[in-house]
C-alpha cells in the first residue's frame, strides 16, 4: 500500500517537473528566437535549425519506448494523419515565431495561457467531454476559459507605460516601439488554437 502510494506520488512529480521544464525550455527558445532575429539571422534558418536539434533529441526515444514496440503497422491512413500532424505542426510554429516577430516573448507567454481554454472548448465540440453546467466542475472550467480568453484580450490589445525604465540604452531591444502587438497577438492566438488541434489529431492516431 505504502509503495503504491509512493509510485503515484512519484508519478505526480516527475509529471509536474516535465511539464514545468517544457514550459522553461519554451520561453527560454522564444526568447532565443526573438534575439536572433534581431541580430540578423534568418526566421527559416532558425526553424531549421529549431527541428534539427529536435530532431536529433528525439530521434533516440522510440529504441527506449514500450510503446513504440506496440505500435500498429503502417497503413495509408496512418501516414496521411501523421503528414496532416506535420502540417499542422510547422504551421503551429510559423505562427508562434511570425507572432514573436511582431510582439514578444512575454506577450508570448501571456497568451501560452489559452492553450487549456481551446483545448476545452475542441474537446466539447469533439465531443470528448462533456458540458453538465449545473456540475462544479464544468462551471469552473468555463468560468477558466472565458478569465483566460479575456485576460489574453487585454494583454494583446491594451500596452500601458512601462513600470519600470532601465537607466542603460539597449541597441537591439527585444521588444521595439515599432512592434504590432495585435497583429502578433492573432498570429499567438492562432498557434495556441493549432496546438489543441495538434494533440487532439495525435491522440486519434
Amino acid at each position: 500500500m505504502v509503495w503504491g502510494s509512493w509510485r503515484k506520488y512519484y508519478k505526480d512529480v516527475v509529471t509536474f517537473t516535465a511539464m514545468v521544464t517544457m514550459e522553461c525550455v519554451i520561453v527560454g527558445i522564444n526568447t532565443l528566437f526573438k534575439a536572433a532575429t534581431l541580430k540578423g539571422i534568418s526566421f527559416h534558418v532558425f526553424l531549421v535549425y529549431d527541428y534539427a536539434v529536435a530532431a536529433l533529441l528525439l530521434l533516440p526515444t522510440p529504441f527506449f519506448s514500450y510503446r513504440s514496440r506496440v505500435l500498429p503497422p503502417l497503413s495509408l491512413r496512418i501516414l496521411c494523419k501523421i503528414g496532416l500532424l506535420g502540417f499542422i505542426g510547422i504551421s503551429c510554429q510559423i505562427m508562434g515565431y511570425t507572432g514573436i516577430i511582431y510582439g514578444s516573448p512575454t506577450l508570448s507567454s501571456a497568451i501560452s495561457n489559452l492553450t487549456p481554454a481551446f483545448t476545452f472548448i475542441l474537446a466539447i465540440l469533439f465531443r470528448m467531454e462533456k458540458l453538465v453546467l449545473k456540475r462544479r466542475s464544468s462551471q469552473a472550467k468555463v468560468m477558466g476559459t472565458i478569465i483566460s480568453i479575456t485576460g489574453a484580450f487585454v494583454v494583446t490589445l491594451y500596452k500601458g507605460p512601462a513600470i519600470v525604465k532601465a537607466s542603460m540604452s539597449l541597441h537591439q531591444p527585444l521588444n521595439s516601439s515599432s512592434t504590432n502587438w495585435v497583429i502578433g497577438g492573432v498570429f499567438l492566438t492562432v498557434q495556441n488554437i493549432l496546438i489543441p488541434f495538434c494533440s487532439r489529431c495525435w491522440f486519434s492516431c
